[in-house]
């Protein structure tokens, strides 16, 4: 059987169990959540997670970019990163990395057989759990000396919450996957809270009163020392273009109830570049930069600044073309359309935009639309090949009533290559978002009409 038919039997194998990421929301509500079956499974495989140093990262948005932020730092500064984060745009194996490069097929074929007779000695695994097993153990396997793990769903319950981080790391909070993690951004908060450690260090990023003030209350609880983005960090926007972001970073000395953080000078600034693209990569930066000073992990300022500047995380802002501009995002609440509205005004002002747009039936879609409407052209509604994926006649419905023209297309590639053909008339950008999955498609019939 050569490499492709071996791992498609894999891929078949994995998806065999119940996958939560597939599943409508009312179904993943009444999910048993528990880390009992994770922590069984991974004394079967001998606990590979604790082999290596580990960071957490937990959030709302922006948590995929601080562990891209943190990865790529540790690489420079000599490290062998592992890096496991969900979902994948392209391809199973981005979601298990090492120093930048997913893993290959023929490793996780191997790591799949490997793992086959410890799944089956186990009821109810999920095919999350599966695969966050099978992560860590590519990294114990691999040689890793730091891994940077990012939080599938929640925190609390998350199968990536068996580890015993160096630092748990908490990004911009806002409402999402309200059906299993409350309504309430304090109800959030407390889910992503669940990630902090006794006695380990956490870092935050700004977040609104009450969810801030729900994080504190959980860091004091277990005495783990808080360090937050805007309190002992501040940072300064130098300058931006299409190509990145200077910004400097200035650390103020800290209130005694913060030993872990390292740095003790009265001010100490670092400048630093990023090609990650809006205002909001700036406070991600800020975020994976504290992170990695109070991880313990030997990292000089050098380091940082030459891994920054080589991150590199598709999906987020991503420009393919820059004229007329073709962009792929992965704005999917109502909170990262508003930053992803600022991002477009601030780089490409008064320009409007031909949006491809689909959704999950779970999500918060007017008010997607009431951030974007200014700067909709059309609303190209499309559906990806999902089973969550709300239907097109829905979503051209809500465009209706929010007053924003719109026309479906289907299948994804349809609705690229109307949204080019609109933009190639008037140089509107092309601008995809509202789903992972949606823009992922984009992304791929993008690539075979370049190929």
């Amino acid at each position: 059987m050569d490499i492709e038919a071996q791992y498609n039997k894999a891929l078949d194998y994995l998806y065999s169990f119940v996958d939560y990421s597939l599943k409508h929301s009312s179904e993943l509500a009444k999910a048993e959540f528990n880390l009992d079956r994770m922590f069984a499974l991974m004394e079967e495989l001998g606990n590979p997670q604790n082999a290596y140093p580990i960071i957490h990262v937990a959030g709302t948005k922006g948590k995929g970019s601080v562990c891209a932020l943190c990865a790529s730092a540790l690489q420079a500064a000599g490290f062998k990163v592992g890096l496991y984060t969900s979902p994948h745009l392209l391809d199973f194996c981005e979601r298990i990395q090492v120093n930048g490069e997913p893993i290959t097929r023929e490793l996780l074929v191997e790591l799949v057989e490997e793992i086959k007779p410890a799944v089956a000695k186990i009821p109810k695994l999920t095919t999350f759990e599966i695969t966050t097993a099978l992560g860590f153990l590519a990294f114990a396997k691999q040689g890793c000396n730091a891994a940077v793990i990012e939080v599938g769903l929640g925190g609390r319950l998350d199968a990536t919450n068996i580890v015993t981080p160096r630092v748990s790391v908490i990004t911009s909070l806002s409402y999402d996957h309200m059906a299993v993690l409350g309504d309430t951004l304090a109800k959030i908060a407390g889910e992503k809270a669940g990630i902090i450690k006794r006695g380990s260090p956490v870092v935050s990023s700004t977040q609104k009163p009450e969810a801030l003030e729900v994080i504190q209350r959980v860091a004091k609880l277990v005495d783990s020392k808080m360090i937050l983005v805007d309190e002992h960090i501040k940072i300064e926007p130098l300058a931006s273009s299409l190509d990145g972001q200077l910004l400097r970073l200035s650390s103020f000395i800290f209130p005694s109830s913060t030993p872990h953080f390292p740095l003790s000078k009265i001010s100490h600034s670092l400048d630093l570049t990023i090609p990650l693209l809006g205002s909001h990569q700036l406070e991600n930066a800020a975020t994976a930069y504290a992170a990695l000073k109070v991880s313990g992990l030997e990292i000089s300022d050098e380091a940082i600044q030459k891994g920054f500047a080589q991150t590199r995380w598709r999906g987020r802002f991503e420009i393919a073309r820059r004229n007329p501009p073709v962009i792929f995002d992965s704005a999917h609440n109502q909170d990262s359309f508003a930053k992803l509205r600022e991002t477009l005004e601030e780089y490409f002002p008064g320009k409007m935009v031909y949006l491809i747009f689909g959704a999950s039936e779970d999500k918060n879609i007017p008010g997607m639309f009431e951030e974007m409407k200014p700067k909709i052209k059309r609303l190209i509604v499309t559906r990806a090949d999902h089973p969550r994926a709300l239907e097109e006649a829905r979503i051209v419905e809500l465009a209706r009533q929010a007053e924003i023209e719109s026309e479906a297309a289907t299948p994804v590639e349809s609705a690229l290559a109307r949204a080019l053909e609109l933009s190639a008339k008037d140089g509107s950008i092309v601008l995809s978002a509202g789903s992972m999955f949606v823009t992922a498609e984009v992304m791929a019939a993008w690539n075979k009409l370049n190929a």
